[in-house]
C-alpha cells in the first residue's frame, strides 16, 4: 500500500505584546494589517494545504477573521514561538507525519519560494525531523551584528552550530581569502511528531547562552537540514522597519 504524501501546513505565530513593537501584527502596511500581508503571501504557496494564524490575542484573531483568514487561539504563557506552534498543531489535530512550516508573522515580504525551499527536504526524506534556511551574507555589517545569527554546516548541509558571534572566526587577519558567512533566516519546517518532542525537551546549555532555540535540537542530537536560499529576509522589528517595508511595497 503506497505511503500517503504528508500535508504541508503553515502556522503563523502572532503575539500582540511584543517587547520592541506592541501590536506589531496589526500595524498597517499600505493600508493592510501586517498579518494580512503574511497570510496572503502564504496562501499563494501552492505546496501549502492550510494557512493558520496562532495567536493568544482576540484583537489579532478578530482581524484575521475580518479578512477571511483561519486562526486558532493559544495560551498566553508560551516562552517561545515553537511552543505556540506546537500547541496550535495539537489543537488543529495535524497528523504526526505532516509537515508544519513556521512562518514568522513579522516577515510580510517573503517570496513563495522560501516556503517551498524549507519544506521540501522533509518531503524528500521522511526520516528528517526539521529544516531551515540560510542566506549568504552580503552586507559586511551583518557579520558582527548579534541580531543576525550565523551558522556553519557540514558537507551534506546539516547544521553544526548557530551563533550570534561571527563563525567561523578568522584566526589570521592577514589571510587574503576571507570566510564566507551565512546567516540563519527564521523559517522552519518540522515533522509534527518531532515538533511535540522538541518543545518537551529541557532547555539546552548552548541555547541558554545564545538564546537560540535551534541549538536545543543540535545539543540533543537531532539533525537540522539547511537550504541556501537566494532570498534575504526583511523582518519588521521596529516602526522604522515598517516604514521601510511600506516604501518597498509602494516602489515595487
Amino acid at each position: 500500500m503506497p505511503i500517503q504524501k504528508p500535508d504541508v501546513i503553515a502556522i503563523i505565530p502572532a503575539r500582540y505584546e511584543s517587547n520592541r513593537f506592541r501590536g506589531k501584527p496589526l500595524a498597517l502596511i499600505a493600508g493592510k494589517p501586517m498579518i494580512q500581508h503574511v497570510v496572503e503571501r502564504a496562501r499563494a504557496v501552492k505546496m501549502l494545504s492550510r494557512v493558520v494564524v496562532a495567536t493568544d490575542d482576540q484583537r489579532i484573531a478578530s482581524c484575521v477573521q475580518d479578512f477571511g483568514g483561519e486562526y486558532v487561539i493559544t495560551r498566553n504563557d508560551h516562552v517561545s514561538g515553537s511552543d505556540r506552534l506546537a500547541e496550535a498543531a495539537e489543537l488543529l489535530k495535524i497528523s504526526e507525519h505532516d509537515v508544519v512550516v513556521n512562518i514568522q508573522g513579522d516577515q510580510p515580504l517573503f517570496p513563495a519560494e522560501v516556503v517551498e525551499q524549507v519544506a521540501q527536504p522533509l518531503l524528500d526524506d521522511p526520516a528528517l525531523p526539521m529544516s531551515t534556511l540560510i542566506y549568504k551574507i552580503i552586507r559586511p555589517e551583518e557579520i558582527n551584528d548579534p541580531n543576525h545569527v550565523k551558522t556553519v554546516f557540514d558537507r551534506d548541509f546539516y547544521a553544526l552550530y548557530f551563533s550570534r558571534s561571527p563563525i567561523p572566526f578568522q584566526r589570521n587577519p592577514e589571510e587574503t581569502v576571507r570566510p564566507t558567512y551565512y546567516k540563519h533566516l527564521g523559517f522552519y519546517a518540522y515533522r509534527k511528531g518531532f515538533l511535540l518532542s522538541f518543545v518537551a525537551l529541557p532547555e539546552g546549555e548552548w541555547e541558554r547562552f545564545e538564546k537560540l532555540e535551534q541549538l536545543r535540537a543540535l545539543e540533543y542530537g537531532y539533525k537540522i537540514k539547511l537550504t541556501i536560499t537566494q532570498h534575504d529576509s526583511i523582518e519588521v522589528d521596529t516602526p522604522e522597519d515598517l516604514r521601510r517595508v511600506e516604501q518597498f511595497l509602494l516602489n515595487s
